[in-house]
């Protein structure tokens, strides 16, 4: 199994919108990370989950456009901020199917401690707006990191 851990892109400021849509840089480097993993990249996602927040819910659907899951996208519970790793923790390991997961910190990098490392500890990702983390779970369930991608690289 893979699992793409993606920090939603950047966002505006909650003072210029209180819903937090993506700003225009957002836009163009999740873009960018979209093409570039559509084509480079040996990604079959069979689904995109996202917080349902607004900005991660942008970045869900313009990885879509580009990644084409063949289960689509949709809001799931328990992706926000401040929400408990554990409960993903647990779904992921009970699931065999690729999944990208479109979230935010501090969750994602708890998320990855608890599957990389057994627990919420210490990050091993240091995650940053619009990046793809791809994990993967060998067969006796240890979870590494195979690349992590950021909006910088591409140009």
């Amino acid at each position: 199994m893979r699992l793409y851990l993606v920090q939603h892109a950047e966002a505006k400021r909650e003072e210029e919108d209180p819903a937090r849509s993506l700003s225009q840089n957002g836009r163009e480097d999740i873009g960018r990370i979209a093409t570039y993993v559509a084509h480079h990249a040996d990604i079959r996602v069979e689904k995109i989950v996202h917080s349902g927040k607004t900005r991660a819910r942008q970045t869900a659907e313009i990885l879509s456009e580009h990644l084409k899951p063949t289960k689509g996208v949709s809001q799931v519970d328990s992706l926000e901020p401040g929400a408990d790793a554990e409960i993903w923790g647990k779904r992921i390991e009970g699931s065999s199917e690729d999944l990208m997961v479109v979230g935010h910190l501090p969750h994602l990098s708890k998320l990855a401690a608890y599957l990389i490392r057994g627990g919420e500890g210490t990050t091993p990702i240091e995650f940053r707006t619009g990046c793809i983390a791809c994990l993967s779970r060998e067969s006796d369930g240890t979870w590494s990191v195979n690349w992590m991608l950021i909006p910088e690289i591409i140009e």
